[in-house]
């Protein structure tokens, strides 16, 4: 199964941006009459056949349509801070998304070694994790948010916050309920300030390890995202 991008499909013909084309026709050798699919990344999944095999506008037939294709019964956000390698951050997106996230923030925070994400870089990397693990959603990348704005806003599920030390800490296994829409929140590597941890505790956000041992930030993150897909 191949699959493309393709950010509207709803015509029974469509030619694939100059990029996939290449991808599809150069570097796949695909050529007319074989099956492609191609997503819109909101859920749909399209069974086609190339139609004209031309490396910069790769034209294909709909011929059959799946809505909400694998869609999974609970929602995920996962709030990051960026880390000062961004490219395990990078990692971290490519991972969350082949398991099964919808949404990601990266979070400034006090102890934040880095302030700045490249949002562009990082939804292209999601886009061909989503390709690459044969997924009909695209998760929403956010551009870098300040803790509080995040802790402010509001969420439809249960809200947790992530961090190394504290008395009022239970596993998040003790404390997540199966089915629920979830939004955790994962400190730089610095961890959150005492002061952070304060504010999400007063906006209602539940207290939470990930277990005994100290993980990097995006190691945690990719544990909560693998913890949540297995507990639903």
């Amino acid at each position: 199964m191949q699959l493309f991008f393709a950010e509207n499909i709803e015509s029974d013909i469509y030619t694939l941006s100059e990029e996939e084309s290449k991808h599809c026709i150069r570097v796949l050798r695909m050529t007319e009459g074989d099956e492609i699919f191609l997503t819109d990344g909101r859920g749909t999944l399209c069974r086609c056949r190339i139609s004209e095999a031309h490396p910069k506008r790769c034209t294909a037939t709909v011929a059959e349509r799946i809505k909400d294709y694998e869609r999974h019964p609970f929602y995920l956000h996962v709030a990051i801070a960026p880390t000062k390698n961004s490219a395990r951050l990078e990692w971290f997106v490519e991972k969350a998304v082949e398991m099964g996230v919808d949404e990601i923030t990266p979070i400034v925070c006090d102890h934040s070694e880095r302030v700045v994400v490249k949002q562009e870089r990082l939804q292209k990397i999601a886009i061909s994790a989503m390709k690459q693990s044969l997924k009909a959603f695209l998760p929403r990348v956010n551009e870098a948010t300040p803790l509080a704005h995040l802790v402010g806003s509001t969420f439809n599920g249960q809200r947790f916050i992530a961090y190394c030390d504290g008395d009022m800490r239970t596993p998040l296994r003790d404390r997540y309920k199966t089915g629920d829409n979830a939004l955790i929140l994962i400190g730089p590597e610095g961890d959150f300030s005492p002061a952070e941890v304060t504010t999400a505790l007063d906006a209602g956000f539940q207290p939470v390890t990930l277990g005994p041992c100290r993980l990097r930030t995006e190691t945690a993150a990719v544990a909560a995202v693998a913890f949540f897909n297995l507990m639903n």
